[in-house]
């Protein structure tokens, strides 16, 4: 484990996500919709380690991908001893080598592999000061090879800032249900994750908006149904997570 310290950022993100007011509780009866004990779960974006919380909450077996080395260690510091929870310092993407990864430094939670997604952030309201000021190459797999190794997944959180639909680019079976992160900069990214998904016979989705923990629309809606509300939230909304259901 490195003894380098955590910096003032991933220390504020661990506060946020992890101290007494992250609304775990919450978090946990969602994820309960799609996890239960003894499943697996791989969690692609794992940034300083909530989800994976939750996961192990719930009593599955968590992969968890974070490419960045400062969040990594402080997933390492809070569950690395779990036996349990499998941590890879590396991304995912549609083929397996290595990646540039776009670093924010003092706002880590958006680091991202996505040129676009710095093009659309550039002068776009809410994402005023944000600032990439590093790259790492960093090694990246695919959600099938992760399947191939560790075993088929029940579920797959994806949150990678506009990297989504080339994670999804690396599936080759559907698990039970998964779900991936969309911004209101980058809409077109949710719309070829749902049709990546749809060709993977899958066209059962909801929603949540931003850490609300809460689904949209309570019951599955189709791909065209999503994409119609996708295109109807205001810029303001900003991000939330996708759910897609298979069967």
């Amino acid at each position: 484990m490195s003894s380098h310290p955590l910096t003032d950022a991933v220390m504020r993100s661990v506060r946020l996500y992890h101290g007494p007011e992250a609304p775990k509780a919450a978090m946990d009866a969602l994820y309960s919709r799609f996890v239960s004990a003894g499943d697996l779960v791989f969690d692609v974006g794992a940034h300083v380690g909530d989800r994976v919380a939750s996961f192990r909450r719930l009593g599955a077996r968590v992969v968890a991908l974070e490419p960045q080395p400062g969040p990594m260690r402080a997933i390492r510091l809070i569950c690395g001893g779990d036996p349990n929870v499998t941590l890879l310092a590396m991304a995912a993407g549609d083929r397996e080598g290595t990646l540039t990864l776009h670093v924010n430094s003092a706002n880590p939670t958006v680091s991202t592999a996505s040129a676009d997604f710095l093009r659309a952030a550039d002068g776009a309201g809410g994402w005023e000061g944000q600032v990439w000021d590093r790259v790492l190459e960093v090694p990246v797999t695919t959600l099938a090879a992760l399947a191939a190794r560790y075993g088929e997944p029940a579920f797959v959180k994806i949150d990678v800032e506009g990297f989504e639909d080339r994670v999804l680019a690396g599936l080759d079976k559907t698990p039970r249900a998964l779900s991936f992160e969309f911004t209101t900069i980058e809409r077109d990214v949710a719309r070829r994750c749902v049709a990546r998904l749809q060709a993977l016979g899958v066209d059962r989705f909801d929603a949540a908006l931003g850490e609300t923990q809460r689904l949209v629309f309570g019951a599955p809606v189709n791909g065209a149904a999503l994409i119609d509300w996708l295109a109807g939230l205001p810029h303001e909304a900003n991000s939330g997570d996708v759910y897609a259901f298979a069967g």
